[in-house]
């Protein structure tokens, strides 16, 4: 198949908000307190902050921590695709399978 037999195939736009709502759904499978009110969306795991999202110009703004502390070390990015979606929750379950228990 050449290149020109694609040509008129395009990916379908990015919706952040959809996309921020299957993140919810995915940070409330692992678990994870949602905390009422505002933006960003914060939430915790055992009463200490995890993670943060955020609709941002272009996409979705996450932060997350590697361990929970009462003084947690930030990381963020910017996903802009669903497959940044993905990648990011998946890392995010990864990483949390490893919290409970050694805080």
């Amino acid at each position: 198949m050449s290149d020109d037999d694609l040509s008129g195939w395009a990916l379908p736009a990015f919706k952040p908000d959809e996309a921020l709502q299957t993140l919810r759904r995915g940070l409330r499978d692992l678990k994870l307190q949602e905390q009422a009110g505002g933006a960003p969306l914060r939430y915790q795991f055992k009463g200490k902050p995890v993670a943060e999202l955020s609709l941002a110009e272009g996409g979705l703004q996450v932060r997350w921590v590697k361990r929970p502390s009462h003084s947690p070390e930030w990381q963020s990015r910017t996903l802009g695709n669903a497959a940044a979606v993905r990648d990011w929750l998946a890392a995010l379950k990864r990483q949390a399978a490893g919290w409970d228990g050694k805080e």
